[in-house]
């Protein structure tokens, strides 16, 4: 749409017969407003008595012709932008524009000749919420209509007046372009000739209390890097190569297969790398460390850097700090192809009130609740959506599809699902309002939640969805053809809570915490768990894990050790925030990420950390070669507790068991002392056991007292020398 300098000939041709016939004063008036639903009625050419006249709007130009065959005619200016005049044809004909202005020339097709170029399917599907590819009918989308190259914009705002496109090439102002609507469906929509890839764009809404105000597009798939906040046009050519692990990543079941992840806020991984320098050293980092997957804090567009994602803006454009979209995408296909899955966090809960976004998004409560009681989301500050409305469901579920098969994601962890289905969710009474049963839970979330659930797990399979959810709801993860939520796992944060607890407490005094670490195995397999240590605590003063601990420097570092072996070893898959892999002692800083530091080797206590890093690293070798740690993760019959009460000595003993009955034991002591000869009864007919995993040896930092040598039962007993602060895993021995 940029301007050119022409060499065409002086206007030629036929002059206008007639006169054309005046706008009456109110369609002039919201025209020119921006509050007319229907612009095409009056922009473009119509046939009236005497031919056919074609009118255009164009602030700013000197002059507008239209050139038919290759025949310049001069319209009229009818004053604001407006020129119009009556041409003697019997129809309309193939046209263009001609528009001079004061710093050039351009010839353009014209937007209001074209037919809408949405469907009657996708407006039907937009009304009953019920468009599982939503991106590909609303927003911006380069394409070819009618024989014309250009963009179609489309945008749901059922409250506005009007609604124009508005962008760079307009300098910002949206007169010109006028959008029509599209009836009951609320969408608006104009296809834009010439418009390609790159454009930045908002739409100005007027809103039907007669305000106007610039909306970033909530359908973007692509937007401008913060602070800057307009939508870019954009299309994907991204060439995937990840094939075989698409066509594999669903031959098992995820509770039954092992899963262990890395959490990471990719900014701050390695702070200044974009997504296609991280891709190639992300994947790698992981892939050495053995993790399965890599978990990305939110990677959606989202203003507030230090909100670190969770206040998302652009729903489906990842966040250009990093790069474009293709960038992500080249990002996630080097994951997979070096074997390592992709989760993201996805932030359905709530969304910030910028005025630019998707707060009162044209002019009235839309994708927020009316009742501001319910609007408020009372801790962040933010909005929540309005479940209960079909087309914000619809937006949503839309949007968990868009990253499964347009960025190829192979799980969601839905974030702050406890505040979406509590009404009452840190609200006092007075201040929300029971649901049509009398009860706090919000239905129409739980409805959302189960929705989503059902239809990702329907158009992608292998993929995994994930609650954080901190409450006793019941269901989480029980499919939703029996009442169920149904997500795949959920954030164990009761264990998390509990165990942490334990493990920051004295030696001396962890006997009167010594439920803390057992009361998990009561609910165990009430749902499909994962066991978090994520980046909710290591910041604001919870402090980095290592950090929690007590003792010395050593003491420290083996009880991270014990604790982690502790926690590779229970039921339930893993999660270990970045830098805890080798026990950083400060919290994190969304700044300045990991400290790298540590490791170098020009530092005193590099080794230490490296240690830490090479237990993960052996903890998830160990872990993915014994099916017996994860195959039977939701199966009571996958656990046995061998030492349940010996709170005095802090030990604990269980033995986990695969498909196939094969065991192993894990044992953790986590006093500071030596238990030399320490006998457990083990059933079963092992003949012997083999030490297989020490967090106390040598090459983790540790002091080294092993097991060295297969440990034969007596009458069922075995007896082990149990290292202090460590945690040690045993297989049956096969000579």
């Amino acid at each position: 749409m940029a301007l050119r300098d022409t060499s065409t000939p002086e206007p030629s041709g036929p002059v206008p017969s007639t006169t054309a016939p005046a706008l009456s004063p109110e369609d002039r008036g919201r025209l020119l407003a921006g509050a007319h639903h229907d612009p095409h009625a009056l922009l473009g050419a119509h046939p009236v008595p005497g031919g056919i006249v074609f009118r255009a709007l164009r602030p700013f130009a000197r002059s507008v012709s239209v050139v038919i065959g290759g025949q310049r005619t001069a319209l009229a200016s009818d004053g604001d932008g407006l020129f119009s005049g009556v041409l003697p044809l019997d129809a309309v004909p193939e046209y263009t524009l001609h528009v001079a202005y004061d710093g050039g020339e351009q010839e353009t097709h014209d937007p209001y000749r074209f037919l809408p170029a949405l469907g009657e399917l996708d407006l039907h599907l937009i009304r009953e919420g019920r468009h599982e590819q939503l991106w590909q009918a609303l927003g911006a989308q380069p394409m070819t209509h009618q024989g014309v190259t250009g963009t179609r914009f489309t945008v749901w705002a059922p409250n506005a007046q009007g609604v124009r496109v508005a962008a760079d090439f307009t300098y910002w102002d949206g007169t010109q372009f006028p959008m029509r609507s599209l009836g009951a469906s609320g969408v608006w929509e104009l296809f834009l000739p010439g418009v390609g890839e790159g454009t930045a764009y908002k739409f100005e809404i007027h809103s039907r209390d007669g305000h106007r105000f610039l909306k970033a597009d909530p359908m973007a798939r692509r937007a401008e890097e913060p602070p800057n906040t307009a939508s870019i046009v954009t299309a994907s050519h991204y060439e995937w190569g990840d094939a075989e692990w698409m066509a594999h990543r669903a031959d098992t079941p995820v509770h039954e297969a092992p899963f262990s992840v890395y959490e990471v806020h990719l900014p701050s991984w390695r702070p200044g790398m974009d997504y296609r320098q991280l891709a190639e050293e992300l994947p790698k980092y992981v892939r050495d460390l053995g993790f399965t997957h890599v978990e990305l804090m939110p990677v959606a567009e989202h203003p507030f850097h230090g909100s670190w994602g969770y206040q998302v803006t652009g729903f489906y454009a990842p966040t250009a700090r990093l790069g474009s979209p293709d960038d992500f995408r080249y990002f996630v296909d080097s994951c997979h192809r070096a074997g390592i899955g992709v989760i993201m966090d996805w932030v359905p809960a709530h969304f910030p009130k910028d005025d630019w976004a998707l707060a009162r998004f044209d002019g009235d409560p839309l994708y927020e609740p009316g009742d501001d009681r319910r609007a408020e989301h009372p801790d962040w500050g933010t909005y929540e959506f309005d479940f209960a409305r079909t087309e914000v469901r619809n937006f949503l579920v839309a949007n968990a599809v868009y990253w499964c098969e347009e960025f190829h994601i192979d799980g969601l962890r839905v974030d702050a699902v406890a505040s979406m289905l509590y009404l009452d969710y840190s609200r006092e009474d007075g201040q929300w309002e029971p649901n049509a049963y009398g009860g706090r839970e919000d239905l129409a979330a739980m409805g959302f939640l189960q929705e989503m659930n059902a239809t990702v797990y329907r158009r992608a399979p292998g993929v995994v969805t994930i609650a954080e959810e901190s409450t006793a709801w019941g269901g989480v993860t029980r499919p939703t053809d029996t009442g169920g939520l149904g997500f795949g796992l959920k954030w164990n944060m009761g264990w998390m809570h509990d165990s942490l607890e334990y493990i920051s407490h004295e030696p001396v005094h962890r006997k009167y915490h010594h439920h803390e670490m057992t009361f998990s195995m009561v609910y165990a397999y009430s749902e499909n768990y994962v066991l978090p240590i994520s980046h909710d605590e290591v910041v604001h003063g919870k402090q980095a894990l290592v950090s929690k601990m007590q003792g010395d420097w050593w003491q420290r570092r083996a009880n991270v050790r014990a604790y982690l072996g502790f926690m590779w070893s229970h039921p339930g898959k893993q999660l270990l925030f970045m830098g805890q892999e080798f026990a950083q002692g400060a919290e994190w800083s969304v700044e300045h990420g990991p400290e790298w530091w540590l490791l170098d080797d020009g530092y005193h206590s590099a080794g230490d950390h490296r240690g830490v890093r090479d237990l993960v690293r052996d903890l998830n070798a160990v872990y993915r070669a014994t099916p017996a740690l994860w195959q039977c993760d939701t199966r009571p019959d996958g656990f046995r507790w061998v030492v349940v009460d010996s709170a005095d000595d802090n030990v604990f003993a269980f033995l986990r068991y695969d498909a196939e009955g094969n065991p192993l034991l894990a044992v953790s002591n986590f006093s500071p002392v030596v238990r030399h000869d320490y006998a457990l009864w083990v059933p079963g007919d092992v003949v012997a056991w083999q030490e297989t995993l020490n967090t106390d040896d040598t090459r983790y930092g540790g002091s080294g007292v092993t097991n060295p040598d297969p440990v034969k039962p007596e009458d069922g007993w075995v007896r082990l020398t149990l290292p202090p602060l460590a945690t040690v895993w045993l297989m049956p021995f096969a000579p």
